[in-house]
């Protein structure tokens, strides 16, 4: 029978390895798509360990999966990481605590003498700032082989994720015609003026949805002086709500806004659509044995889940397999990550303390699934049970 204590021990033993990987990680941030020396650093660690490295993984660079296999059959799984750092901010949101945790869990579980058969996987999931490499890996079936999958993220609290929104990222390009603003401006069709128009409907937009609805933009091009009338504008809009179906009902109406506004202002608009992520799929008994086994290595803050939420591309993995993440408390309660605040914590102390614990936590939830057929057929059940659920959901 495999001992958690057992596995407790391992992690410990892993302890100063794993601080000094979230230290190099943290010292050498790199933005999504570029993580070459993260992932250089974590894929020799685990291969190392006996661990086979594939690289590459959807046509990606920085992407890549390590699987350590015992025995033949059993269950596969996933523990998923991201090491992608914030642009001008580095590490604001504790992603260098993310992959010491999950390679000392999967490391720690390599070295139990009693491992039943099944597979452990790192996988490693580039760019979840930016354009999130989970989307063509899941897209070309990376996680479609897991019976469950694993996540940690650094947090203001230790808790399981609860709902998440689903979003739509749009790009608005408004086309015009550039004149002198001050001798010719009749001659002139100011794109700018296409995008303040949006910015307006969008605010009456937001009258009129669900509360749960969020919509928020920003200009990226406004035009290249005071005195010309700008012959391109452009911004970029976020619209988030709680379940899919609804959404693509608000971004139809965020859409011909947009459209309205290009009418009234006799310009052009060119809708680029970007990053689209489901609302996440959860299942209460994985989260359920996430969150006792994080009390159980006495994590620190212990809550429910939290009631405000925003997206996060973990949910297109729990769309396909059961899915779960623990976020384990590293900075004082209400402190809002991509800040410098986090970028601090997540090299301290308290980062260093988080990776041990959440590497425990995830590591004693895989002993749990491997030790019992019966929670691992109940947490499939009630995946099924929820995927139909959103699968049927009207709009209400």
């Amino acid at each position: 029978m495999m001992s958690k204590e057992a596995l407790f021990t391992r992690v410990e033993d892993l302890e100063q390895e794993l601080i000094e990987l979230s230290a190099f990680l943290h010292a050498n941030p790199e933005l999504g798509n570029e993580e070459f020396q993260a992932v250089n650093r974590i894929t020799h660690i685990l291969e190392r360990n006996g661990f086979v490295v594939e690289r590459g993984l959807a046509g990606l660079d920085t992407a890549f999966r390590a699987s350590y296999t015992v025995g033949l059959g059993g269950p596969v799984i996933g523990m998923l990481c991201e090491y992608d750092a914030l642009k001008d901010l580095g590490h604001g949101c504790g992603h260098n605590l993310q992959s010491p945790s999950v390679v000392g869990a999967a490391l720690a579980l390599s070295r139990l003498e009693d491992l039943p058969p099944c597979t452990i996987e790192v996988i490693g999931t580039p760019a979840e700032e930016t354009t999130s490499g989970k989307i063509p890996m899941a897209q070309q079936g990376c996680f479609d082989h897991l019976d469950i999958a694993l996540m940690m993220h650094g947090g203001d609290r230790t808790t399981v994720d609860g709902r998440s929104l689903a979003v739509d990222n749009f790009e608005f390009v408004f086309e015009g015609k550039a004149s002198h603003a001050a001798v010719a401006p009749e001659k002139g069709v100011s794109a700018l003026d296409g995008v303040l128009m949006t910015f307006n409907g969008m605010e009456y937009l937001r009258e009129h949805v669900r509360s749960d609805v969020r919509i928020h933009g920003i200009i990226t091009d406004g035009g290249i002086a005071a005195n010309i009338v700008p012959e391109r504008a452009a911004a970029m809009f976020s619209i988030r709500a709680i379940n899919r179906p609804y959404l693509d009902t608000v971004v139809e109406r965020a859409l011909n806004v947009a459209r309205g506004a290009a009418l009234a202002t006799g310009t052009k608009v060119h809708i680029h659509p970007k990053k689209s992520l489901e609302s996440k799929l959860n299942v209460q008994a994985l989260n359920d044995v996430l969150l006792e086994n994080a009390k159980l290595v006495g994590a620190k803050n212990v809550t429910p889940p939290r009631e405000k939420t925003g997206s996060t591309d973990f949910s297109i993995v729990t769309h396909r397999v059961p899915g779960a993440c623990i976020r384990v408390a590293f900075v004082p309660q209400g402190t809002p990550n991509h800040t410098k605040e986090w970028v601090e914590a997540s090299n301290s102390k308290e980062g260093n303390e988080a990776i041990i614990t959440a590497a425990k936590t995830l590591g004693a939830t895989c002993i749990d699934v491997l030790s019992s057929a019966t929670l691992l057929d109940a947490i499939k059940m009630q995946f099924k049970e929820e995927k139909e659920l959103q699968e049927n959901l009207v709009l209400q």
